[in-house]
Protein backbone atom coordinates (compact mmCIF):
# COMPACT_ATOMS: atom_id res chain seq x y z
CA UNK A 1 0.00 0.00 0.00
CA UNK A 2 1.17 3.37 -1.20
CA UNK A 3 1.70 5.93 1.98
CA UNK A 4 -1.07 8.23 3.18
CA UNK A 5 -1.51 11.17 4.59
CA UNK A 6 -2.02 10.60 8.20
CA UNK A 7 -5.65 11.76 8.68
CA UNK A 8 -6.58 9.27 5.72
CA UNK A 9 -4.28 6.47 7.13
CA UNK A 10 -5.89 6.93 10.43
CA UNK A 11 -9.55 6.72 8.99
CA UNK A 12 -8.52 3.51 7.28
CA UNK A 13 -6.98 2.04 10.38
CA UNK A 14 -10.23 3.04 11.96
CA UNK A 15 -12.61 0.93 9.65
CA UNK A 16 -9.99 -1.98 10.12
CA UNK A 17 -10.28 -2.08 13.89
CA UNK A 18 -14.23 -1.64 13.25
CA UNK A 19 -14.43 -4.65 10.47
CA UNK A 20 -11.85 -6.76 12.05
CA UNK A 21 -12.25 -6.09 16.01
CA UNK A 22 -8.25 -5.83 17.09
CA UNK A 23 -5.35 -4.83 14.64
CA UNK A 24 -1.64 -5.06 15.40
CA UNK A 25 0.76 -2.33 15.30
CA UNK A 26 3.61 -4.48 13.39
CA UNK A 27 0.97 -5.62 10.87
CA UNK A 28 0.04 -2.10 10.44
CA UNK A 29 3.16 -0.56 9.90
CA UNK A 30 3.83 -3.52 7.19
CA UNK A 31 0.56 -2.08 5.52
CA UNK A 32 1.21 1.32 5.31
CA UNK A 33 5.09 1.24 4.80
CA UNK A 34 5.47 3.26 7.81
CA UNK A 35 7.44 2.74 11.67
CA UNK A 36 5.59 1.35 14.12
CA UNK A 37 6.75 4.40 16.05
CA UNK A 38 3.92 6.32 13.75
CA UNK A 39 1.37 3.84 14.14
CA UNK A 40 1.67 3.85 17.76
CA UNK A 41 1.22 7.80 17.50
CA UNK A 42 -2.19 6.71 15.11
CA UNK A 43 -3.80 4.34 17.91
CA UNK A 44 -3.26 7.00 20.38
CA UNK A 45 -4.32 9.67 19.09
CA UNK A 46 -7.58 7.89 18.06
CA UNK A 47 -7.77 6.31 21.59
CA UNK A 48 -7.75 9.90 22.54
CA UNK A 49 -10.75 10.82 20.71
CA UNK A 50 -12.34 7.96 21.85
CA UNK A 51 -12.47 5.76 18.68
CA UNK A 52 -10.80 2.91 20.03
CA UNK A 53 -8.99 1.36 22.97
CA UNK A 54 -5.37 0.21 23.25
CA UNK A 55 -3.75 -2.65 23.89
CA UNK A 56 -0.14 -4.47 24.31
CA UNK A 57 0.93 -4.35 20.90
CA UNK A 58 -2.07 -3.08 18.67
CA UNK A 59 -5.62 -1.83 19.69
CA UNK A 60 -9.43 -3.13 19.36
CA UNK A 61 -12.62 -1.58 18.80
CA UNK A 62 -14.67 -0.28 21.79
CA UNK A 63 -16.88 -2.63 23.37
CA UNK A 64 -20.33 -3.20 22.13
CA UNK A 65 -22.10 -1.64 25.32
CA UNK A 66 -20.12 2.02 24.70
CA UNK A 67 -20.70 1.82 21.21
CA UNK A 68 -24.55 1.19 21.87
CA UNK A 69 -24.76 3.94 24.88
CA UNK A 70 -22.90 6.66 22.43
CA UNK A 71 -26.24 6.24 19.55
CA UNK A 72 -28.72 5.79 22.27
CA UNK A 73 -32.38 7.67 22.98
CA UNK A 74 -30.43 10.67 24.89
CA UNK A 75 -27.94 10.64 21.37
CA UNK A 76 -30.86 11.02 19.14
CA UNK A 77 -32.59 13.20 21.63
CA UNK A 78 -29.63 15.84 21.59
CA UNK A 79 -29.17 15.72 17.90
CA UNK A 80 -33.08 16.31 17.67
CA UNK A 81 -33.33 19.25 19.82
CA UNK A 82 -29.83 20.58 17.77
CA UNK A 83 -31.95 20.23 14.97
CA UNK A 84 -34.79 22.33 16.10
CA UNK A 85 -32.50 24.90 17.15
CA UNK A 86 -31.33 25.00 13.52
CA UNK A 87 -34.57 25.32 12.19
CA UNK A 88 -35.80 27.77 14.22
CA UNK A 89 -33.22 29.90 12.21
CA UNK A 90 -34.80 29.54 8.90
CA UNK A 91 -37.30 31.97 7.32
CA UNK A 92 -39.26 31.56 4.71
CA UNK A 93 -37.97 31.91 1.26
CA UNK A 94 -34.14 31.44 2.53
CA UNK A 95 -31.26 30.25 0.44
CA UNK A 96 -29.45 27.73 2.90
CA UNK A 97 -26.16 25.14 2.07
CA UNK A 98 -27.00 22.16 4.36
CA UNK A 99 -23.72 19.64 4.61
CA UNK A 100 -23.49 15.85 4.56
CA UNK A 101 -23.68 14.33 8.25
CA UNK A 102 -26.28 12.77 10.53
CA UNK A 103 -26.68 16.15 12.69
CA UNK A 104 -27.35 17.99 9.77
CA UNK A 105 -29.89 15.67 8.84
CA UNK A 106 -31.69 15.53 11.57
CA UNK A 107 -32.94 18.92 10.83
CA UNK A 108 -34.90 17.29 7.39
CA UNK A 109 -38.26 17.17 9.23
CA UNK A 110 -38.07 20.41 10.95
CA UNK A 111 -38.17 21.63 7.49
CA UNK A 112 -41.39 20.52 6.70
CA UNK A 113 -43.56 23.59 7.70
CA UNK A 114 -40.46 26.04 5.84
CA UNK A 115 -42.00 27.68 2.38
CA UNK A 116 -39.96 28.84 -0.68
CA UNK A 117 -36.93 27.31 0.86
CA UNK A 118 -33.96 26.37 -1.74
CA UNK A 119 -31.56 24.18 -0.51
CA UNK A 120 -28.24 23.34 -1.66
CA UNK A 121 -26.63 19.88 -0.18
CA UNK A 122 -23.42 17.49 -1.21
CA UNK A 123 -25.12 14.54 0.29
CA UNK A 124 -27.41 11.90 -1.70
CA UNK A 125 -29.34 11.13 1.58
CA UNK A 126 -30.22 14.64 2.58
CA UNK A 127 -31.35 15.59 -1.16
CA UNK A 128 -33.32 12.39 -0.68
CA UNK A 129 -34.80 13.58 2.42
CA UNK A 130 -35.73 16.96 1.03
CA UNK A 131 -37.52 15.55 -1.72
CA UNK A 132 -39.83 13.55 0.45
CA UNK A 133 -41.59 17.29 2.25
CA UNK A 134 -44.56 17.97 1.20
CA UNK A 135 -43.78 21.59 0.94
CA UNK A 136 -41.28 21.25 -1.86
CA UNK A 137 -38.11 23.05 -1.55
CA UNK A 138 -35.70 23.91 -4.82
CA UNK A 139 -32.88 20.91 -4.02
CA UNK A 140 -29.89 22.31 -5.98
CA UNK A 141 -26.83 19.59 -6.02
CA UNK A 142 -23.41 20.42 -5.78
CA UNK A 143 -22.14 17.46 -8.00
CA UNK A 144 -18.33 16.46 -8.13
CA UNK A 145 -16.12 13.89 -6.53
CA UNK A 146 -17.73 11.39 -4.41
CA UNK A 147 -16.09 10.50 -1.12
CA UNK A 148 -16.98 7.53 0.39
CA UNK A 149 -15.16 8.32 3.53
CA UNK A 150 -17.78 11.60 4.39
CA UNK A 151 -20.37 9.55 2.12
CA UNK A 152 -20.92 13.21 0.31
CA UNK A 153 -19.77 14.44 -2.89
CA UNK A 154 -16.16 16.95 -3.33
CA UNK A 155 -13.47 18.74 -5.05
CA UNK A 156 -13.63 21.19 -7.55
CA UNK A 157 -16.63 20.83 -9.68
CA UNK A 158 -18.47 21.03 -6.33
CA UNK A 159 -16.70 23.88 -4.88
CA UNK A 160 -17.31 25.87 -8.37
CA UNK A 161 -21.14 24.92 -8.62
CA UNK A 162 -20.92 26.57 -5.13
CA UNK A 163 -19.25 29.68 -6.07
CA UNK A 164 -22.31 30.36 -8.25
CA UNK A 165 -24.68 31.34 -6.11
CA UNK A 166 -24.97 33.05 -2.68
CA UNK A 167 -26.77 31.67 0.32
CA UNK A 168 -28.17 32.91 3.58
CA UNK A 169 -27.00 30.27 5.97
CA UNK A 170 -24.78 27.11 5.75
CA UNK A 171 -25.77 24.45 8.19
CA UNK A 172 -22.72 22.39 9.04
CA UNK A 173 -21.92 19.49 11.53
CA UNK A 174 -17.53 18.72 12.45
CA UNK A 175 -15.88 15.48 13.78
CA UNK A 176 -14.58 17.68 16.84
CA UNK A 177 -14.36 21.57 18.16
CA UNK A 178 -11.46 23.07 19.30
CA UNK A 179 -12.41 25.25 21.64
CA UNK A 180 -9.35 27.98 20.89
CA UNK A 181 -9.43 27.29 17.13
CA UNK A 182 -12.73 26.13 15.90
CA UNK A 183 -14.16 23.24 14.01
CA UNK A 184 -11.70 20.02 13.16
CA UNK A 185 -12.18 16.88 11.31
CA UNK A 186 -11.10 13.71 10.20
CA UNK A 187 -11.30 14.31 6.59
CA UNK A 188 -8.39 15.88 4.90
CA UNK A 189 -10.81 17.50 2.21
CA UNK A 190 -11.56 20.66 4.05
CA UNK A 191 -11.76 22.91 0.88
CA UNK A 192 -15.42 21.91 0.15
CA UNK A 193 -16.06 23.21 3.90
CA UNK A 194 -14.35 26.28 3.35
CA UNK A 195 -16.09 28.17 0.32
CA UNK A 196 -19.32 26.39 1.60
CA UNK A 197 -19.09 29.19 4.56
CA UNK A 198 -17.59 31.22 1.61
CA UNK A 199 -20.67 31.36 0.15
CA UNK A 200 -22.82 31.63 3.33
CA UNK A 201 -23.71 35.17 4.99
CA UNK A 202 -24.17 33.04 7.97
CA UNK A 203 -22.73 29.55 9.04
CA UNK A 204 -24.32 27.48 11.59
CA UNK A 205 -22.46 24.82 13.28
CA UNK A 206 -24.27 21.75 14.57
CA UNK A 207 -22.55 19.47 16.99
CA UNK A 208 -22.93 17.85 20.37
CA UNK A 209 -21.60 19.41 23.28
CA UNK A 210 -19.56 16.05 23.56
CA UNK A 211 -17.34 16.89 20.88
CA UNK A 212 -17.02 20.44 22.30
CA UNK A 213 -12.87 19.89 23.26
CA UNK A 214 -12.08 17.17 21.39
CA UNK A 215 -8.79 17.92 18.88
CA UNK A 216 -8.22 16.58 15.84
CA UNK A 217 -5.50 17.82 14.17
CA UNK A 218 -7.34 18.74 10.91
CA UNK A 219 -8.87 22.22 10.96
CA UNK A 220 -12.08 22.60 8.93
CA UNK A 221 -13.67 26.28 9.94
CA UNK A 222 -11.75 29.05 12.10
CA UNK A 223 -13.88 30.93 14.68
CA UNK A 224 -13.59 33.84 12.30
CA UNK A 225 -15.41 31.88 9.36
CA UNK A 226 -18.26 30.63 12.15
CA UNK A 227 -21.28 32.96 13.15
CA UNK A 228 -23.31 30.37 15.49
CA UNK A 229 -22.49 27.27 17.46
CA UNK A 230 -25.59 25.06 17.87
CA UNK A 231 -25.17 22.42 20.60
CA UNK A 232 -26.91 20.86 23.55
CA UNK A 233 -27.16 21.66 27.07
CA UNK A 234 -25.08 19.37 28.81
CA UNK A 235 -22.09 22.17 27.26
CA UNK A 236 -20.55 23.15 30.36
CA UNK A 237 -21.01 27.39 30.84
CA UNK A 238 -17.35 28.27 30.86
CA UNK A 239 -16.51 26.79 27.60
CA UNK A 240 -19.38 28.29 26.64
CA UNK A 241 -17.48 31.99 26.81
CA UNK A 242 -14.50 31.02 25.57
CA UNK A 243 -16.27 30.14 22.50
CA UNK A 244 -18.60 32.84 22.34
CA UNK A 245 -15.43 35.28 23.44
CA UNK A 246 -14.18 34.61 19.79
CA UNK A 247 -17.33 36.58 18.54
CA UNK A 248 -19.06 33.55 18.11
CA UNK A 249 -22.77 33.15 19.07
CA UNK A 250 -23.37 29.92 21.30
CA UNK A 251 -27.11 28.27 21.68
CA UNK A 252 -27.58 25.66 23.73
CA UNK A 253 -30.40 23.70 22.95
CA UNK A 254 -32.75 22.03 25.72
CA UNK A 255 -32.86 18.20 26.00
Amino acid sequence: MTKRNTQQRRHTILSKVNECGEVSVDALAVEFETSEVTIRKDLTALEKSGLLLRRYGGAVALPQEIVAKSNDKRDSLRKMAIAKAAANLIKDHNRIIIDSGRTTAAMIPELANKHGLVVMTNAMNIANRLLSLENEPTLLMTGGTWDPHSESFQGQVAEKVLRSYDFDQLFIGADGIDVARGTTTFNELVGLSQVMAESAREVIVMVESDKVGRKIPNLELPWSQVTTLITDDNLALALCQTIESSGVTVIRASV
